[in-house]
Parts: structure tokens; sequence; C-alpha cells
């Protein structure tokens, strides 16, 4: 008896996978080992080895030295380290400006508009360009005497009178910074559009025979419905903007004080090999993008109410402008 028990315990494994529920099982883990392999492979063990690369002074090969958090205070203690944290906030303000121009042209290409499939796709096909590409294109655009100047000059303006787009420390990042709105617009636009498109067209009608603006309706009905979408469009571009790298490293190589995080880092890191001090800011940055997130997603749970419904809550919001017109009728 003892034999055919431990015989039935031996096959019980076996009959599991021959069952429905077993060659479920088995599919599932089977096309999940190779992501999940590749993951931890090429992501989740190189940012534990980063972390630990953060509290040593060292090179790629060679000797390393346990410094403690030295890297994380000389992070913000260097000159080169700090500035460049300093100049994401010109990439944060184009980012901004980047979204509101995407929402702006988002909300008219949305309804019909005269040769609005061209204007979708003009606006759209900068996004699909190599950012390397895009900086050799601004490359040639802002150098002196090439495109932008050889413009300006036909319509008026004196060579000499205007700046050298590329080496004045004034307008240089600016002029850098400027390249992500022209590439990334076309993205948000998209998205915006997408959101903007599965509201519900019966709020537009009821809002127009109540006599509504079309800025009342952008401010009671798009905006509200599309909020999802905006912070999360909000959150990638100012992550994007703190990790930005082809605009600095392909334009001007970090040059005349235009090096930004990421370019500073890839030189600590590689020219210099600084990697203990390279990993370090990598960490810095991670938790700078965290607390950013955090604080944007605080920012617009207080701006916008927290509705489980976007529709009634955007109704709610039509209903509270119409009770201040005189005779306006209320949404049900």
């Amino acid at each position: 008896m003892d034999n055919v028990k431990s015989n039935q315990k031996r096959i019980h494994p076996i009959r599991f996978l021959k069952s429905r529920k077993g060659q479920r099982a088995s599919i599932i883990i089977l096309f999940l080992l190779v992501p999940m392999t590749l993951l931890i492979t090429f992501t989740y063990l190189p940012f534990e080895k980063m972390i630990e690369f953060s509290f040593y002074k060292m090179k790629y090969l060679g000797r390393r030295t346990p410094v403690g958090f030295k890297n994380y205070i000389d992070v913000f203690k260097r000159e080169d380290c700090f500035r460049a944290l300093y100049l994401s906030l010109y990439y944060m303000g184009a980012s901004l400006i980047q979204l509101v121009l995407a929402l702006y042209f988002a909300t008219i290409l949305s309804f019909k508009v005269k040769g609005g499939k061209f204007f979708k796709g003009a606006i759209f096909f900068p996004y699909l360009i190599c950012g390397i590409a895009v900086g050799f294109i601004f490359k040639f655009f802002f150098t002196r005497g090439f495109v932008l100047d050889t413009v300006l000059q036909a319509v008026g303006f004196d060579l000499d009178s205007l700046p050298r787009w590329l080496s004045d420390t004034r307008i240089n990042n600016i002029s850098l910074a400027a390249t992500s709105v022209w590439r990334y617009m076309g993205q948000n636009m998209v998205l915006f559009i997408g959101a903007i498109m599965s509201v519900d067209s019966e709020m537009y009608e009821a809002a127009e025979l109540d006599g509504a603006s079309k800025w009342q309706e952008f401010k009671y009905i798009i905006l509200p419905s599309i909020r999802t979408v905006v912070l999360l469009n909000l959150i990638l571009s100012i992550s994007g903007s703190l990790s930005a790298f082809e605009p600095s490293y392909v334009i001007t190589g970090g040059t005349a004080e235009t090096a930004t995080y990421f370019v500073t880092m890839h030189v600590l890191a590689h020219n210099t090999k600084k990697v203990g001090l390279a990993s370090a800011m990598a960490i810095v940055l991670m938790g700078i993008i965290i607390l950013v997130t955090v604080a944007q997603k605080l920012i617009f749970h207080f701006i916008f109410d927290n509705d489980s419904d976007i529709s009634k809550g955007t109704r709610k919001r039509m209903n509270r402008y119409l009770k201040k017109q005189e005779g306006g009728n209320t949404y049900e």
C-alpha cells in the first residue's frame, strides 16, 4: 500500500501537467521565461551593480576604493554636475511650451478643419526623425551664417547684430531646448487628439445650444475629460527634459556651458573614467524623476476633482457654469 501511495504522489505532477490547468500554467511560464530572463539580465542586475558602484571611487578596470556617500555629495557640490541640473530647467520650460502648443493644435485639428490631415501629418513628422539626425539638422540650422541667419537677413536683420545661437551663453541653451519643442510636439498632439475624439459629442452639442463659447467648451468639457492624458504627457515630458542628451551632445558637444545632465554623466563615465560618480548621478536623477512625478500627481489631484467617472465630473462642471448664466439649462 505504501508503494502504491508513493507512486501516486510521483505521478501527480505529471497528471497536473497533462491537465488543462497544467498546460495553461506551462504555456504562461514558457512565454514569460524569455522576457523575464532578458529583463533581469539587462535591467535589474545592471541597476543593482550601478547602485553598488555609486559607493566606490573606481574606474572600469582596476582598484575600487569605498567612499560611502561622497559621490552623492559631489553630485551637488561639483560645479559641472550642479550646472547640468540647472540646465534641465531650460528643457522643462520647453516641455511646457511644447505641451501647450500640442494641446492647442490638437483642439483645433480634432474637429473638421480644411487640410486637417495634412497639418496633422506635417506636425507629427519630426517625431519620426532619429534624434541624432535632428541634432545635425539643427546644427546646420543654427550655425553662424547658415539657415536661420540667412532667413533673418532676408527679412532685414544685419548679420553682425544677430547673436551666435550656439556659442553665446545667454541664448545657446534656449536654442537647444527649442529643438525638443519641434521634435516632440507632434507626438503629444496625436495623443491629445485621440483623447479629445473620445469625448462624448453630445456634450459639445448641448454646450453650443446653451451658448457656450469655444473657450468654455475647452475649459469645462475637453480639459477635464482628457486630464489623465495631460498628466501622462506632462510626466513623460518632464522626465524626458531631465534626460535630454541628443541636442547638447550632437549640436554643441557639450561646449559653451551646454552640457546637460546626461552629457556630463557620459563625460565623467567614459572620458574621465569616474564610474562611481557617474553611477551616483544616475541614481540621483532617478530620485529626482520620482519626486517630480509624485509632485505632478499631487498638483493635478488638487487642480481637478477626483471623479471616478470622467463624464460625470465634466457634467458637474458644466452645470456649475450654466447655473451662473441666466436661464441656463443643466445636463442630467
